[in-house]
């Protein structure tokens, strides 16, 4: 039986795992996230006042730059040619807080779902960064992949 950590070989040496035996397929990853802020930091946001511009434009483009980037920050991660990132981001006044969703595509060997959850991280720092001189309790949380498609494992959707 094979170790289902895949980055494991069998003497529990950390290593790149394999994927040039697996199929070209198309591949897609959503993943989500957000930020809690007070509620004047919220209507900074909402209202494009923020003294260092354009808030959620300058996260969107963040966010597609943290999927490209996503194989320089984690240390096993293939290097992907990725195909498509779209960022969306979701104004919740009532709750003050900004959601972030963001979908990875790529015609690949292997998944996008780090790509996915790199590009909501990198999209909710950035508002995070923008945002800390009015407020630094921001909490950037629910951070998680919502579904999975394409690849022998097949697809995937959480509850």
């Amino acid at each position: 039986m094979t170790h289902p950590l895949t980055h494991f070989d069998a003497q529990g040496e950390a290593h790149m795992v394999d994927v040039s035996a697996k199929a070209e397929t198309h591949r897609v990853a959503v993943a989500a996230g957000e930020i809690r802020m007070q509620p004047q930091t919220f209507a900074l946001i909402a209202s494009g006042t923020a003294k260092k511009g354009d808030v959620l434009g300058v996260a969107r483009i963040a966010a597609i730059q943290g999927a490209k980037r996503c194989a320089d920050l984690v240390p096993l991660c293939h290097p992907l040619p990725i195909t498509r990132v779209k960022v969306e981001f979701e104004l919740d006044e009532p709750a003050s807080r900004v959601l972030c969703r963001a979908q990875v595509e790529t015609l690949g060997r292997t998944g996008v779902e780090m790509e996915a959850l790199c590009a909501v991280q990198v999209g909710l720092l950035t508002i995070y960064d923008m945002c800390k001189a009015a407020d630094r309790g921001m909490v950037i949380d629910r951070v998680r992949v919502l579904e999975k498609q394409g690849g022998k494992s097949g697809d995937w959707h959480a509850d």
